[in-house]
Formats: C-alpha cells, structure tokens, sequence
C-alpha cells in the first residue's frame, strides 16, 4: 500500500498534520497533558474535480494550507493562554477570514510590492537606469525578495518561542520521513531522520521567488505597458500583473516540487532543484526534543487514522 499524502505544520507547543480529507493537530500543554483536535476535511477539489488538475491544484492546497494553518495556530494559541489561566473563544468564520486576507495582503505588500518599488528606487539611484521592462530590473527585484525572506526567517527565529516551533517543525518532518519509509511511527525510528524535507513549504516558497525572479525577468520585457503613462502609474500597472502571476507560478512550483520529491533518488536535476529549499530549511527547522517527536508522531497517528476510515483503499501519491 502505497502511504498517505500528509503534509503538516509547527503550531504553539505542537504540530498539525493533514491529509487529503483529514487533519489533526495535537499540542502538548504545561502539564505534560496532550490536547487534540481532530477533523474530517473536504477540499474544494472534491467538490471541482478541475481543481485536481496540474498547475491549478497548487494554488488551491496552497490557500487551504493557509486557512488551516491559521486555524491551528488559533488552536494551539488558545491552549497556551488556558495554561496561563486565560480563555478565548475560538475564532468564528467572519474573524478567520478577515485574518486570511489580511495576511495575503501583508504577504503580497512583502514581497511583491515593496521588493519593487525598493528596486526602481535602487536602480534610478545607478547610471543605469533600468527601467520595468528590463531583465536587470526584475532580476534586482527578485534578489530583494529572496534577501528579504532570508532576513525574515533569521529575524523570527531570534524569539525564543519561534525556536521552539522550529523544533516542532523538525519533528514534524521527523515523523513524516518514518512515515514514508514504512516504520513504525515510534520516536526510536523517527529520531534518525532528517530535520529537512523535500516538500516543506520552506522549499516551496523560495522556489515560488526563484521562478518568480527568472519569469518575470525573461517574459516582463514583453509585458504591455502604456506608452504615455508616468513612471509611478507603470510601476503601479506591473505590480498588479505581478500579483495576477503568482498564483500560476505557485502553481507551477508545486508541480515541480512533487516532481522533484519523487525523483529525488534517482534524478540530478531533482536535486539540484531541491538543494537550495533543503538549505533553506536548515533556518526553519531544529533538531528537536523526543517529547516534541512524540507530538508529532501522535498528531500524525491521529490522521491517519481519520483518513482510512474516510478513504480504506490505496492511496497513489
């Protein structure tokens, strides 16, 4: 049989696992305690099968990993406020959906926005002057954006707490390699693993900057722009076609990273399409305690557990 496709997430004190129509997350309060939730999920691309097609499912799990994501943080937040003798509601569908547009806005004014206007900004500081329908220019604008998440990620991991979640992130990964090579899911197997996997949302989102980078750079040139319009209005115009790609180069990149995840043995190119998210992660993830193993593990168990008994047959990845 061929194993389940779990994908998952650090949280507060824990980690989320989900599969194609199940997710769990388990987080270990203060007292030593495991707390769970656990839920049946359904896709939008249960209901769409076109969703399921190569290229436009990238974005899809791609923006319901974010939805439940956020959920997960909520869970787990909401445990380490009860261990602190607080309460919170859990938040309602008006308050998680308000939460997500406002992180893709953030994430879009990140690192797509202002990587722009810091580049024509730059350049219009040089004598050479490139303007949005140069390579040089979008090759300097993809630069900013990959340094930009690198100082990112080195910025958050200062917190002593983000420390933690990337250890968690590390067992997360720890329990998912177990998994895929057929062993027991104890914390004895999965302690020899790596910290770094070939489909971790690390890896996906710098290979979404580096095609960005290489696209933009070699297609823009041609992009249409309006003749008579000032700079700040064309800048403005070639944002907004930047934000209309993203969803199709996601959509490509998750596509080349489940190539590459299978390949990896056997493939150079796949390897060397891995290498620099692989490095990348070395920054998300730590070497985590058994404890934290054990969390992940659990949380992996769990759904696992929801996901045969929604779908008992073989699973092809």
């Amino acid at each position: 049989m061929n194993p389940i496709h779990v994908g998952g997430q650090a949280v507060i004190e824990g980690v989320m696992m989900r599969a194609p129509k199940a997710l769990a997350i388990v987080v270990r309060r203060r007292s030593g305690q495991l707390v769970s939730k656990e839920d049946e999920w359904r896709s939008l691309s249960e209901r769409w099968t076109f969703l399921k097609w190569p290229i436009v499912r990238g974005p899809i799990i791609l923006i319901e990993s974010l939805i439940n994501g956020i959920q997960a943080l909520n869970f787990s937040a909401n445990q380490a406020l009860e261990d602190e003798g607080e309460a919170e509601k859990p938040m309602n569908r008006w308050v998680l959906s308000a939460t997500f547009f406002v992180a893709m806005a953030l994430g879009l004014g990140l690192f797509v926005a202002l990587p722009h206007i810091l580049a024509a900004w730059a350049l219009n500081l040089t004598t050479f002057k490139h303007g949005v329908d140069s390579p040089w220019f979008h090759a300097a604008d993809g630069f900013i954006k990959i340094l930009f998440f690198w100082a990112y990620i080195r910025l958050i991991s200062l917190h002593g707490e983000i420390k933690r979640i990337f250890q968690y992130h590390g067992a997360e990964h720890k329990a998912i390699h177990t998994y895929e090579h057929g062993e027991a899911l104890t914390t004895e197997n999965a302690r020899k693993y790596s910290t770094v996997h070939p489909r971790c949302g690390t890896s996906f989102i710098l290979l979404v900057l580096l095609i960005s980078m290489i696209f933009f750079a070699t297609v823009f040139a041609f992009m249409p722009g309006l003749p008579d319009m000032n700079p700040l209005g064309r800048n403005a115009l070639f944002i907004l076609y930047k934000i209309a790609f993203m969803l199709p180069i996601a959509g490509f990149a998750y596509e080349l990273i489940r190539w590459s995840a299978k390949k990896k043995r056997t493939s150079v190119p796949a390897r060397l399409l891995m290498a620099p998210g692989m490095w990348l992660q070395n920054l998300t993830t730590h070497e985590p305690s058994d404890r934290q193993v054990e969390v992940a593990l659990e949380a992996l168990t769990r759904v696992i557990e929801i996901e045969s008994r929604n779908k008992p047959h073989d699973i092809i990845l």
